[in-house]
């Protein structure tokens, strides 16, 4: 049975993450592939000069790598998802197995924006979220979770993640099959999404 892929593409901190773990969820085995995992490894480079690079630009991303992952899943077969260090910048040595079954989420800013992406996948969604909302949800998080300073952050947002929010992941919006808020109840989003596959399911004849 071919994969089902759903993207999940939207700004810095919209709600992506949380909407796709509610999908998996109510999609019993189900895996998340985050696109934050396929940042080029940049090992060679002294740390300093890596917290230097536009993260938050389409460049930064091994898009080709994720691209081959997908044609594998929807083949049937498994790959390796690598897990970034986002504290060092850097890929680790490990790998996430992923393998094949009934759906497979993809989630990150910029899951819409090659056009070789959108094509592996079968439901396209978008999440908007007033920017205001996106900026204190990800100050919180790049704190808590990331190492990061409030100072950091800030200076982050304002040089890259914003700009590159309106030159590259907003345009995107209009390739999705279906957008939701990002502010409203998860239960909302995630039954809108339901109801999408489940046109697309019965739009297939039921496969």
């Amino acid at each position: 049975m071919r994969a089902h892929i759903i993207g999940i593409a939207g700004p810095s901190s919209s709600g992506k993450t949380e909407l796709a773990r509610q999908l998996a969820a109510r999609l019993p085995g189900t895996a998340i592939v985050s696109l934050d995992s396929y940042y080029r490894g940049m090992e060679e480079i002294p740390l300093e000069d890596r917290k230097k690079v536009n993260f938050d630009h389409p460049d930064a991303l091994d898009w080709e790598l994720l691209h081959e992952h997908l044609a594998a899943i929807a083949a049937g077969r498994a790959f390796e998802e690598p897990v970034y260090s986002f504290a060092d910048y850097a890929r680790t040595a490990e790998t996430r197995p992923i393998e094949p079954s009934r759906y497979l989420i993809v989630e990150g800013l910029f899951v819409l924006y090659w056009p070789e992406l959108r094509a592996t996948l079968d439901t396209k969604v978008y999440v908007q979220t007033d920017p205001g909302v996106c900026f204190n949800r990800r100050l919180r998080r790049d704190v808590a979770e990331r190492g990061r300073t409030p100072e950091s952050v800030i200076e982050q947002y304002e040089k890259t993640v914003r700009p590159s929010a309106e030159w590259f992941v907003n345009p995107t919006q209009k390739y999705a099959d279906l957008t939701v808020s990002g502010e409203e109840p998860l239960d909302r989003s995630t039954s809108a999404v339901i109801a999408a596959l489940n046109r697309a399911t019965a739009a297939a004849g039921g496969r």
